[in-house]
């Protein structure tokens, strides 16, 4: 069950790093978008991202505790 734990880790890390992706961007666009549509463009691009990275770190998780507990 050791291998569950690793691989949870992993794909928590991987959640992770897409957040801080998703963060970067974000902020990037804020400054330099004209207008609130190119704006809102820019989020909605990022939104999908966002979700699969929050996907990702939650199922990780699941996976460290499920290991933890087997």
């Amino acid at each position: 069950m050791e291998i569950l734990i690793w691989i949870g880790s992993i794909l928590s890390l991987l959640g992770l790093v897409g957040l801080f992706w998703c963060i970067r961007t974000v902020l990037r666009a804020k400054k330099t978008a004209g207008s609130d549509e190119e704006l809102r463009m820019s989020l909605q691009k990022v939104v999908p991202f966002n979700m699969a990275a929050l996907f990702l770190s939650a199922i990780g998780l699941m996976l460290v505790i499920l290991g933890i507990m087997l």
